[in-house]
This record gives C-alpha cells, sequence and structure tokens, in this order.
C-alpha cells in the first residue's frame, strides 16, 4: 500500500496550532462571552484592517481586479514596493527582477528556500524561530540545523563559533528572522554584517525574514518611533545572494489577506516567481492593489499602532518581572516576549494547564525550536484590558505551578 512521502511526514505537528485547537474547542461550547479564551498565541493584533484598505480592496474589486496576474505581481505593486525601499532603506531595486509578489510572507520563505536547497542539502536557522522555515526545509528533503541565540545578560545575540561548527559540505543557507518572532532581538548592522560576511565567505544563501520590519522599538537615542529596522539589503550589493521574506500581515493588520513578497537576486527572483505558478499561481489581484494603498497612506495608522504596542510591551514586561521564577528580555521589535520561567521543562504542558484552568492562550516555547524550551511566548498585540486579565491570571497560576 502506498504511502504518505516521508518529506510530509518528516513535518512535525505545529504546537502552537494544537493549542489553538484546544482554545476554538472550548470557545465554541462558551455560553457566556466573559467565558472566551484571552488568545495570545497566534501572531496578530486583534485590531481589524483598517477602514482605508478596506476601501481600497472594495475600489479593486470594483474595477475589474479579480482576474489572474503575472506570476510575479502586479506591475504596479513591485513599483510601489521599489518605492518603499528607496524611501525607507535608501536602497534601488529593480521591480521588474527583484521583486516577487507571494501569496503571505510565508510562501515568499516557501519559494526562496525550495530556490536555494536540493535534496540532501542542509540549511542553518537561527532559533528560537517560527518554526514554519525549518518545517519548509524539510519538506525540500532537506535538513535544518539549529542554532539557539544565547542570552548573553540582557541581551540574545548570535553564536557566530557555533555557526561555524556547524558548517557541513552540503550546507547551501543561513536563515534568521529580525525582528525575531519568539524573542523580539533585532539584528544590529554589525550582526547584519557579519552574517553577510560569513555568507560570503561560504558560498551560502542569506535569507533574512523581515516581516516585523516596521515594528520597531528604536532605543534612546536613536531613531523616532515609527523608523525601519535597517534592512540587509542596505548592505548587500544586487549580485549578493540574498534573500528578503516580506508581508503585509503585521504592520498593517492584513494577516487574512495573504500578501506577501520576496525580494531576491535576479537569478532567483525569475525562479520563485515560475514556481508561484505551481503553488498560488500569484496573489489574490484586488488584495495586491490594497497592498499598495497600505504602504502609500500606511504610516499614521503605524505609528498610532506602535505606539499603542510600546505601551502594552512596557506593560507585560513590568507584570512579567515582577512574578517569581520569570526572566523577561526586553524586546527590541515585533509584538512578542518570550520569558523564561525557572524550573520549566515541558512548556507545552504548561501552556495547556494554563489554558485549560485559566482560560489564557499562550505559545509554548518548544514550538520555536533549539533554545525555546523553558520559555513561553506572549503575544502582546491584543488590547490593554485582555492583556492585564491575562498577566493576573498568569502570576495567579504561576504561584501554585511546580517547579521541575
Amino acid at each position: 500500500m502506498p504511502s504518505v512521502a516521508t518529506s510530509a511526514q518528516a513535518v512535525p505537528h505545529s504546537r502552537i496550532r494544537e493549542l489553538a485547537e484546544i482554545a476554538m474547542a472550548m470557545d465554541a461550547s462558551a455560553r457566556d462571552p466573559k467565558d472566551r479564551v484571552l488568545k495570545l498565541y497566534f501572531g496578530e493584533s486583534n485590531i481589524p484592517t483598517p477602514d482605508y484598505i478596506k476601501r481600497a480592496a472594495r475600489k479593486a474589486l470594483a474595477e475589474g481586479y479579480t482576474f489572474y496576474t503575472e506570476n510575479a505581481g502586479l506591475p504596479s505593486t513591485r513599483r510601489a514596493l521599489a518605492r518603499h525601499y528607496r524611501a525607507l532603506h535608501g536602497v534601488e531595486l529593480d521591480p521588474e527582477r527583484e521583486i516577487v509578489i507571494t501569496a503571505s510572507g510565508v510562501q515568499a520563505l516557501n519559494v526562496g528556500i525550495r530556490c536555494a536547497l536540493d535534496p540532501g542539502a542542509e540549511a542553518i536557522i537561527l532559533t528560537p524561530a517560527w518554526p514554519n522555515g525549518a518545517s519548509i526545509t524539510r519538506l525540500c528533503n532537506a535538513t535544518p540545523v539549529e542554532i539557539p541565540h544565547p542570552l548573553r545578560g540582557a541581551r540574545y545575540e548570535i553564536d557566530f563559533e557555533a555557526l561555524e561548527r556547524a558548517l557541513t559540505p552540503r550546507t547551501r543557507l543561513l536563515l534568521y528572522t529580525s525582528p525575531s518572532n519568539p524573542l523580539g532581538w533585532v539584528a544590529s548592522e554589525e550582526d547584519q554584517g557579519r552574517l553577510l560576511e560569513f555568507a560570503r565567505r561560504h558560498g551560502l544563501w542569506l535569507l533574512a525574514d523581515e516581516v516585523y520590519e516596521r515594528l520597531y522599538y528604536p532605543p534612546r537615542g536613536g531613531p523616532a518611533l515609527g523608523a525601519p529596522v535597517p534592512s540587509i539589503l542596505r548592505l548587500c550589493t544586487r549580485q549578493d545572494a540574498v534573500m528578503v521574506a516580506q508581508s503585509f500581515s503585521k504592520s498593517y493588520c492584513m494577516t487574512g489577506w495573504r500578501v506577501g513578497w520576496l525580494v531576491a537576486r535576479a537569478d532567483l527572483a525569475a525562479r520563485a516567481a515560475q514556481l508561484n505558478e505551481f503553488i498560488i499561481s500569484h496573489a489574490p489581484t484586488f488584495a495586491q492593489r490594497a497592498g499598495e494603498t497600505a504602504l502609500e497612506q500606511g504610516e499614521r495608522p503605524l505609528a498610532r499602532m506602535l505606539a499603542r504596542l510600546k505601551r502594552n510591551r512596557d506593560f507585560c514586561l513590568k507584570a512579567l518581572r515582577a512574578m517569581p521564577r520569570v526572566t523577561a528580555p526586553e524586546p527590541e521589535g515585533a509584538f512578542y516576549l518570550f520569558p523564561r520561567i525557572e524550573g520549566l521543562a515541558d512548556s507545552f504542558d504548561f501552556c495547556r494547564r494554563l489554558l485549560l484552568e485559566t482560560k489564557v492562550g499562550l505559545a509554548p516555547g518548544v514550538a520555536f525550536g533549539a533554545g525555546g524550551e523553558g520559555s513561553v511566548r506572549v503575544c502582546y498585540a491584543a488590547e490593554l484590558p485582555i492583556l492585564e486579565v491575562a498577566m493576573e491570571r498568569l502570576a495567579a497560576f504561576l504561584k501554585h505551578f511546580p517547579q521541575a
């Protein structure tokens, strides 16, 4: 009897989704809205897509943007992104040859990784990280090699010595995320320069997941709130083996719209556009047009959201640091906290019990790969009243949760 492909079987079930399914079942049986789960496990805000973006989508539908587009996406959307990079980063990109619109950030990772890896190859992945990069690597019949970010003092860093030790003749790709999901860590310009030099020296593709680029809380004395995290594209040449995966989801509250993009060297971008044909053909046409409007009109709404997120971050950080056995590094970007709990050996069991007993939904650290166990991820993009109740319940739960 035929069996399921080994590459498909090698992909583990999402531990975040596993908890979410328990939470959804709990909500389905809840009679009172007050008994619903406080959902801090998914990586999204509970703020709906802004009206100006929805109006742009309706306008696009009315204008007939319901047909196929080029596999690489609408030329107008690619030109809008080229203007975006010029304005934010001073980077000149060829919208015809170096930008590919994808149906989500994860699809940008998908086509990028598939273009870089042959079966039997290896990809070095900096972790803890969103697990999709490692899972896509496995779907390519390739092997993810996870290198944890060490916490040194108050900040996560890159273990460059471990990167050197991880190299083998089969290594083809290095993947990192900045700002990080789940750490909130942001690669400094020095970090980026060393990663680029490492990739050049060893002949590797360097893939930067920059989906949280606009969700950045600069240090005192730095740029103003609303400045982007500096992209790796500022440092590399257009001939470098560099890719950037991006999305409209986080910065513009468009998670359900499924529109992202990949920036890459022209030869890989051409192949990525071809792969679009066999995966999704292209991103939704009207949603691409809505994305253009998000880029053109989104700065004020983004600034308001960032101010709210920073208040939420600071509130949750203070609350977590007041809890016994909890170490909570200050995140520099994204909208997550990744507190480590002393004595915690099974973060999935902790989150499952927290969910069942208190209706607070967090993501287990084990879901994010090497270095994640012993921590939990808190998404602080919810409204402050939800976070206040969640932190109270978590503090009470921790008082009675046994140490390993």
